[in-house]
């Protein structure tokens, strides 16, 4: 009898925690997982804006993006991969020296680490406008700062060169804060044994950091440059207002294209391929890097 009342006791309490996370079940289902299985059906068709209806033709849009769609859709893939480089370097690597920085600063300072986070979470439209003047190559203000110096004024958003870097500079700047923040939050939890044996060996700050603060930040370092990927890579608002995709496509990234192909070219269909492909690539990744991390990455604190 009490063997019995164990299990059934037992499933209760399995059932009470499935029945609490059921709500989020659902809302994935409904809000992640069903738009997923709608645009992979969408790429199965020919449906165009311009048409009022729609065909199944099978792997009609997959074939045409390995053939004539696929020289842009590299294109489009190698510049995302270049912005998202270079938003993760000034993420990770800004983040931690800023952390360092506000880690050895007293309360007098709170308000300077609230400004550097504070661009996180203000719109991206809204900042991307305030860049728009201060990238501006007639009145930016970077342009009167150079002028100060000797220097000429750099058409920062308008020509190939500096076109990618400055978006890059936008992302970083609005995501150094958060990863600060974070690596703040980590270096707290840093037993302080490790920091006085290391102190008792001789070793200085510069030591403490690299061999110590550095390695036991590892899972803080994976997770903020697995999410800071994902996002990066999803960048749509500051390619939008910045550089419209230009010049000449060298901010294009995939998920302006696919808004091109969906919105300018009224080809659903194509979007949808398009935007399947780039699920996969962004689901490889993250499968990838959290295998690897399981065998390279020090968990202990």
């Amino acid at each position: 009898m009490r063997e019995k009342r164990r299990g059934a006791l037992k499933r209760r309490r399995e059932f009470c925690d499935f029945a609490c996370g059921l709500p989020a079940l659902i809302f994935f289902a409904i809000f992640t997982y069903y738009p997923i299985l709608y645009l992979l059906k969408i790429s199965f068709t020919n449906w165009n804006l311009m048409k009022p209806t729609y065909q199944y033709v099978g792997l009609a849009n997959y074939k045409w993006l390995t053939g004539n769609g696929w020289n842009k859709f590299l294109a489009s893939a190698g510049v995302t991969v270049l912005y998202t480089a270079g938003e993760v370097l000034i993420t990770i690597i800004g983040g931690i020296l800023l952390a360092v920085l506000f880690d050895c600063m007293n309360r007098m300072f709170k308000w300077m680490r609230a400004a550097i986070v504070i661009p996180k979470y203000v719109a991206v439209s809204s900042t991307a406008m305030i860049f728009l003047w201060l990238y501006n190559d007639r009145y930016g203000v970077f342009n009167y700062i150079l002028s100060l110096f000797g220097g000429s004024g750099v058409n920062w958003l308008g020509q190939k060169s500096t076109a990618l870097a400055s978006l890059i500079a936008f992302g970083g700047w609005r995501t150094v804060g958060y990863a600060m923040l974070i690596y703040l939050s980590a270096m707290k939890g840093i037993s302080e044994e490790y920091l006085e044996a290391a102190a008792i060996d001789g070793a200085g700050g510069l030591q403490k950091l690299r061999y110590i603060k550095i390695p036991l930040l590892a899972p803080t370092t994976l997770f903020l440059g697995v999410t800071t990927v994902v996002s990066s890579m999803k960048v749509f608002q500051a390619v939008d207002v910045l550089t419209g995709g230009g010049p000449y496509g060298s901010t294009d990234v995939l998920v302006y294209y696919i808004y091109e192909l969906a919105f300018v070219n009224f080809r659903i269909d194509r979007a949808a391929a398009v935007g399947m492909m780039f699920f996969g690539a962004l689901m490889l990744f993250t499968a990838v890097t959290m295998k690897w991390s399981n065998n390279k990455v020090n968990y202990d604190a």
